[in-house]
């Protein structure tokens, strides 16, 4: 694979972690555990690196301990490098806001310009860690470079539906022409069908982000989406790429469940981790799964480590899990190092890491309505 020096990748780690409190109190966005063995990270980590960028940064905020440890010095993805690399980026704003962290992308962005500024690249790909999906930057870059575009939004076509929310999460809905300009963005339009949603992903030539930071240094203007896009869009050429596979957005429990269950799906898995552009992740010295002799594992994705004695159907296991003997586990989402004591029936649970379910513990809960148990709980 070629390396790409022309391109700097920002990963925004923490940007829309009100958005899922439960796990991320004591974590970001970046480090939340998914699919058995991963963190949302790997994703955009893993993307830029199959593209030959070896160039990444990653803008942190508060609670970064597990992300420090999950990336360590970059060797899992390749990125221990003495040209480029992977820098993890300071969480603290030079702006006047009480808590001294950054409020926004833009925001962020001007807390980390010095970074940026000090690259060689000529054009910037920022990606944040709430979407899960296998994405290939080349023929993306190509038509962003091909086109003199000034910015390139990545977006995904799929149904939207508005509906009454209780986080502060946004939904933005783009809008392009027949040529793929840039029309127009809504955040969470009042209407719900089909749309193209744009996965909070884009190239940016350098010097015209430069100009972006600059302004909006000097207006005292934060919102890409409000400030940029919905308002200064004219002044860009901004133009739209479709990304046509599997994409998902994690912005609450609710949906962060699904995603994970989606994994049963073989098309699903197939989509997301397609042969020749693997998910990297950090690897871990774990033993082979084993299975008692009453075992008996259906449609579940069971991570190394784990000790299955029950029942597990329609679930996704992380390493270190176990589960004793007569006990029933259905439709869950269980972290690395739950226990699931002998005896005990849970449906739909999702449990953080280091839970303890109690033994003839009773947990039938809704697949609409997971229970979550955070993390070192007992249920």
């Amino acid at each position: 694979m070629s390396v790409n020096f022309n391109v700097l990748g920002l990963i925004f780690a923490s940007l829309h972690d009100s958005s899922l409190r439960e796990m991320t109190e004591l974590r970001t966005m970046g480090s939340v555990p998914f699919g058995g063995r991963y963190r949302l990270i790997d994703f955009p980590l893993s993307n830029f690196v199959n593209s030959g960028i070896s160039e990444v940064g990653v803008i942190t905020k508060h609670n970064y301990g597990s992300l420090l440890d999950h990336i360590g010095s970059g060797r899992d993805w390749d990125l221990a490098r003495k040209r480029g690399g992977i820098h993890i980026l300071p969480p603290y704003s030079r702006t006047d806001n009480r808590e001294g962290m950054y409020t926004s992308r833009l925001d962020a962005l001007k807390n980390v310009w010095s970074y940026v500024d000090h690259s060689k690249a000529k054009y910037v790909i920022l990606s944040n860690a709430n979407f899960v999906a296998t994405i290939d930057f080349d023929p993306i870059l190509e038509q962003h470079i091909s086109t003199g575009s000034d910015i390139t939004l990545v977006y995904g076509t799929g149904y939207y539906e508005k509906e009454k929310r209780t986080h502060p999460a946004k939904n933005t809905v783009l809008e392009f022409d027949n040529e793929n300009y840039f029309v127009s963005a809504m955040v969470d339009p009042d209407f719900s069908g089909e749309c193209k949603i744009w996965l909070e992903t884009m190239i940016v030539s350098k010097n015209v982000l430069s100009n972006i930071v600059s302004s909006a240094s000097s207006s005292g203007i934060y919102s890409f989406t409000k400030s940029i896009l919905q308002t200064s869009g004219h002044v860009y050429k901004i133009m739209g790429y479709e990304h046509k596979d599997v994409f998902m957005r994690i912005d609450s429990m609710q949906s962060f469940y699904k995603a994970n269950m989606a994994l049963l799906d073989a098309d699903t898995r197939n989509a997301l981790f397609p042969k020749g552009r693997p998910v990297f992740t950090k690897v871990g010295d774990n033993a082979p799964v084993h299975y008692g002799i009453d075992a008996k594992v259906k449609n579940s994705l069971i991570a190394d480590g784990c000790i299955i004695e029950g029942t597990v159907e329609n679930s996704i296991l992380f390493r270190g899990v176990r589960v004793a003997k007569g006990a029933v586990v259905k439709n869950c989402v269980l972290m690395q190092g739950t226990i699931v004591g002998a005896d005990s029936d849970i449906n739909a649970m999702i449990t953080d890491k280091n839970v303890e379910v109690q033994e003839n513990a009773v947990h039938t809960c809704s697949v609409q309505h997971p229970l979550f148990k955070g993390k070192g709980g007992k249920a």
